[in-house]
């Protein structure tokens, strides 16, 4: 009982019972051709059944018969046709007895359906029966068209209340490729072609048109094999015989996605092998190569084990891509692996410090906050650096907070110093922006140290403060220096600011934490920010609060196109706006700082000196 709840089952059982009883009412013993027809018929689709014609994702593919269904419709009537159909779905059951009971029925129903809806749409559309009447097509390419959106629906609704993973990721790959959209429709217009062929020569004619639909059968397996062979060639480590690394960022993509939306845990490990180096000095590149294939060969055993994906990486680096696995159960399984690599005797392994194959691993796990799968990588690799520099042969879990994470960030000082240098360029044209970026830049000091962020955290706030603006440089002179509010089209130009300023940064590698901070500090907590109109956490942290920071310095400080607001004023509006515009956890914090300073008197001799 309980398993009948379930959506799906309920689903199945509701479609069946529609199918059936749709079947049962329209179904016609008596309007009959000759049997001997009614038995090509069926020959016909059962060698079409077996000689399908492949479609991506692999495994899948369509048969043909729906073309002599649909013909039949029009040449000898839905009753005939319903017989055809129970005659082919009980030889069916017999010869694949191994198949559950109710995929056939359900198989049954949804034929029946399709059928059924297909017929009353060619007749209330003016379509003539038990004739081809090529002067009016409309009529059979409404019925075609109807038939082709039910079994998409259908199956798609099965698929979607079954809410796994692997039935939603093979349906919308099914949708989406082009190749099974255009091959069901060439198979439907065919139904017109073989309706034609039927009408003179109904015997003749049908045999040629499984000959012809074997042959493409065939041509098509082997296109498709060649395809998925080229595709797996392109996708695969020649040596290894593992994902490689260009293939594994197409997954990473993909999983992160999916992990934001299911809120489900997602962890990726980059792993190396120590000492590989000292390994191909003593024996040879080859052996080397032996080495990384056995190696590989257990990686992979062992991650199939839990359904996780191994790549080579590039070198002696390997990655592990972790679906619903939180840090803690990546860190046990890594830990487990990396004992059982030390227990597996290699060739020569001896020679090594350990004495035995060992690698060192990072791990790191994927949040709301994870911007791009670049900054997931970056995690994983310092955490492994870490192993590395703590004695190797060690799994070691990216923390914010931990000494390696600082000690991999460059001189805070001498990046300013760079970033300056960029951010002068608007002396030149806009000194408004300059001045408004060293403020936010100052406002971004402050507040970093009232809020518990990390070095490599606050390094990055205060970077991103500094050159948030520096899209500006692409938006002419006149908009910039507008006075008064801006039309809809210039508004819309002003706001791709956060999008030039991403492609300038991007091209500078040392500033790749940055891009958050520049591309998305005009996202608010509500949703209702540009350019992506993320939502709360899945904007990143620091971003969130330079939003808050760089909105409370444009309310209070002149601008060309908005009146000025005291800070009485803009803090009042940075409270009716928390929850909406801004995160607000760190909206009170950020007037307390505001309060302080504004008391001390530090903030007039701040925005003295940055104005002068």
């Amino acid at each position: 009982m309980a398993r009948m709840k379930r959506p799906e089952n309920l689903y199945l059982f509701v479609i069946t019972i529609l199918g059936m009883i749709m079947f049962g009412v329209h179904i016609d013993f008596t309007n009959t051709p000759e049997m001997h027809v009614a038995f090509a018929l069926v020959g016909a689709i059962l060698l079409l059944n077996h000689y399908t014609i492949p479609i991506p994702p692999e495994g899948n593919s369509i048969s043909m018969d729906s073309a002599i269904y649909l013909a039949s419709i029009f040449l000898f009537g839905l009753g005939f046709t319903l017989e055809v159909l129970l005659i082919n779905s009980l030889i069916y059951f017999i010869y694949k007895w191994k198949i559950a009971w109710w995929k056939h029925l359900f198989n049954f129903a949804i034929y029946s359906i399709m059928m059924i809806a297909a017929y009353y749409l060619f007749v209330l559309t003016g379509g003539i029966l038990y004739q081809m009447n090529t002067n009016n097509l409309l009529p059979y390419i409404l019925s075609l068209s109807a038939y082709f959106i039910l079994n998409t629906v259908l199956i798609s609704l099965y698929f979607f209340l079954q809410q796994t993973e692997s039935s939603i990721k093979l349906m919308s790959g099914i949708i989406k490729d082009k190749t099974f959209i255009v091959s069901y429709l060439s198979t439907l217009l065919l139904s017109i072609v073989l309706g034609i062929i039927l009408e003179g020569h109904p015997i003749f004619g049908l045999f040629l048109f499984v000959c012809i639909a074997i042959l493409l059968s065939v041509a098509f397996n082997q296109h498709f094999q060649l395809y998925q062979e080229t595709l797996n060639k392109a996708n695969m480590d020649f040596l290894t015989g593992l994902n490689n690394h260009g293939y594994f960022k197409e997954l990473l993509e993909e999983e992160v996605a999916v992990a934001k939306e299911s809120d489900k845990p997602l962890s990726v490990v980059l792993l190396d092998i120590d000492d590989f180096k000292k390994y191909n000095d003593l024996y040879g590149h080859i052996q080397g190569d032996h080495l990384l294939q056995e190696f590989g060969s257990l990686l992979k055993k062992e991650a199939e084990s839990q359904n996780y994906v191994v790549s080579r990486y590039g070198g002696e680096e390997f990655s592990i891509l972790m679906p619903n696995t939180n840090r803690q159960k990546a860190y046990m399984f890594m830990n487990e692996l990396r004992k059982k690599t030390n227990d597996t005797y290699y060739k020569g392994v001896e020679g090594l410090p350990y004495g035995c194959l060992s690698f060192s691993a990072g791990i790191a796990e994927s949040e709301k906050e994870t911007y791009s799968i670049s900054e997931l990588l970056n995690k994983a690799d310092q955490a492994m650096y870490a192993a590395k520099d703590q004695g190797k042969n060690l799994v070691q879990v990216y923390n914010q907070h931990s000494e390696y994470s600082v000690q991999r960030s460059l001189s805070l000082e001498k990046d300013i110093e760079e970033a300056e240098q960029q951010l002068k360029i608007f002396l030149s044209k806009d000194v408004y922006t300059y001045r408004h970026s060293k403020r936010v830049y100052q406002y971004a000091v402050d507040f970093s140290r009232t809020l518990n962020l990390s070095d490599h955290e606050r390094k990055t706030l205060i970077l991103g403060a500094l050159i948030h603006d520096i899209g500006k440089i692409e938006i002419p002179r006149d908009l910039l220096n507008k006075k008064g509010k801006l039309e809809p089209h210039e508004w819309e130009t002003m706001k791709k600011h956060v999008t030039w300023g991403k492609e300038i940064i991007s091209t500078n590698k040392k500033l790749e934490d940055l891009v958050p901070l520049v591309e998305l500090h005009h996202e608010r907590y509500d949703g209702r920010g540009y350019p992506y109109g993320l939502k709360g956490k899945s904007i990143p942290k620091l971003a969130r609060i330079l939003c808050l920071i760089d909105s409370f310095d444009a309310m209070t400080t002149e601008r060309p196109y908005q009146k000025t607001k005291t800070f009485k004023e803009a803090i009042v509006e940075l409270r009716e706006c928390a929850g909406k515009q801004f995160d607000p956890q760190f909206v009170e914090p950020f007037i307390s700082m505001v309060k302080q300073q504004d008391e001390t008197g530090e903030l007039d001799e701040l925005l003295e000196a940055i104005n002068s």
